[in-house]
């Protein structure tokens, strides 16, 4: 009997354990299932994420700019042109082939005779010319062609400093974000960390409840400011985006800290010096000056309309008439016949076409003496602006610097008094704030120290992006 009985609690046992068993896997396998699937989500967006460097987003930004795009195909047009004008010194050559048919009564120049009937003819001639002497126009169109290439050159240079120097202001105003989320971070660990302090004072009877919510408003106030934050660094990622033409869909990491170079202090900048070294780097500078010698060469073409012509052709040809008995080959063997001719052309009165030529010739080249003349004036004004702008930054750089560190000292002193009972929870949140305060401000004269840095060099034309930023 008692044995029956263990056998059948045994079953009874068994059964419950498999059970239990069977519960558990099919509660926990969806939930391993769950984890791994997870797991390899996170795994595949990790690998989704496009990592881009300084580096990286700057050949990003050469590679898909259309304001370069533009510029190369100007520049190419600006070599066919230069194609076009080398091809003026070389003679051309035409193949001219015709056939005719005759019905009735006609004069045949070929046999001298008036034929009757219905009669076919052919003929092929070869034709070369060249120009000897137009007035230099053909000299004149090949410089002005040159120099125009070498300006769209210029400009393709100047364009490619521009984008450069957009990616770079991004990469500042992007790594200056992510310091002020730093900066907020910290502050919001301070305000937590300083509300368990005032928590267990006021647990003890040190302090009274008030400080406490003081002290918690603090914290929620820290808490809008680093969304804040955060959100202004998110939006400079999305600028950069924007700026390097990225796919928006797309997720994208951007590491910014080879990029980063310490801001120089030096504030003895020579202005008439940096002028000069402007004046000669400047590519869109050296780009006008050269599109002035183009303008001056169009008025060398103009004026060569005044002078005579000289022209060189030559031809060589033969032809077939069914009139005649002889075969085709010989005909056309023996009615081969050739020319030259040198042609000179004296222009006598031409509706005074050459006269309104020169004089547009004339105007677009004080046009492109203005634009030299004005983008000379903009250039020195940007510098010494950039000067005047660098030389505050380095003052602030050096106030925000000196603030923090009084700061800090005060909010130090002021804790230590409000441990021992002096001051009061408003007396701290006063000094965290113009600690807070001061951080920031220290944050915002680095980088704008920065930022007017690159803007020297790229007013100067002195921007490689190679030196990375504050290089």
């Amino acid at each position: 009997m008692s044995a029956a009985y263990g056998r059948g609690a045994g079953r009874w046992r068994y059964g419950i354990g498999r059970r239990v068993a069977e519960l558990c896997g099919a509660i926990l396998l969806p939930a391993v299932l769950a984890t791994a699937g997870v797991a390899q989500q996170t795994a595949q967006a990790r690998e989704a994420i496009r990592t881009i460097t300084f580096d990286d987003a700057v050949a990003i930004a050469l590679q898909q700019s259309s304001l370069i795009e533009q510029a190369q195909n100007q520049l190419a047009l600006s070599r066919l042109d230069v194609s076009d004008a080398s091809m003026r010194f070389v003679p051309d050559m035409r193949l001219s082939l015709g056939g005719d048919q005759d019905f009735g009564r006609t004069f045949n120049l070929d046999e001298g005779q008036i034929l009757d009937g219905n009669n076919q003819g052919m003929s092929a001639r070869l034709t070369s010319s060249v120009t000897l002497f137009d007035g230099l126009a053909n000299f004149s169109t090949l410089s002005q062609a040159r120099l125009e290439e070498s300006a769209a050159a210029l400009d393709v240079e100047r364009i490619e400093q521009t984008v450069v120097f957009s990616v770079i202001s991004g990469y500042i105003g992007m790594i200056e974000a992510r310091e002020q989320v730093r900066v907020g971070e910290e502050n919001l660990a301070f305000q937590e960390a300083r509300e368990e302090e005032v928590q267990a004072l006021v647990d003890g009877g040190q302090q009274p409840i008030a400080d406490l919510y003081q002290q918690q408003a603090q914290v929620a106030s820290a808490q809008a400011s680093l969304v804040d934050a955060r959100g202004a660094a998110a939006l400079a990622e999305i600028d950069l985006v924007q700026a390097l033409r990225l796919d928006p869909t797309e997720s994208y990491e951007f590491v910014a800290d080879s990029a980063l170079d310490t801001p120089t202090l030096e504030t003895e900048l020579d202005v008439s010096d940096l002028m000069s070294q402007a004046f000669a780097a400047r590519p869109d500078l050296a780009g006008l000056q050269t599109e002035l010698e183009a303008a001056e060469r169009g008025v060398s073409i103009a004026q060569s309309s005044y002078w005579p012509s000289i022209g060189l052709s030559a031809s060589y040809g033969s032809s077939y008439t069914s009139a005649a008995t002889a075969s085709f080959s010989n005909q056309f063997d023996q009615r081969r016949s050739g020319s030259i001719s040198l042609s000179f052309s004296v222009p006598l009165f031409d509706g005074l076409q050459t006269r309104r030529a020169t004089e547009r010739a004339r105007i677009q080249e004080d046009n492109a003496e203005l634009a030299v003349d004005a983008l000379r004036q903009q250039i020195a004004l940007e510098v010494r602006r950039v000067v005047l702008d660098r030389e505050s930054a380095v003052q602030r750089l050096a106030a925000a610097s000196a603030q923090v560190e009084a700061a800090e000292r005060a909010l130090d002193a002021v804790r230590e008094r409000y441990a021992s009972g002096v001051a009061t929870i408003f007396e701290v949140s006063q000094s965290q704030a113009s600690y807070v305060s001061a951080s920031s401000a220290l944050v915002s004269a680095r980088y704008s120290l920065l930022f007017q840095d690159e803007l020297l060099d790229y007013y100067v034309g002195d921007l490689d992006p190679e030196e990375g930023i504050g290089g």
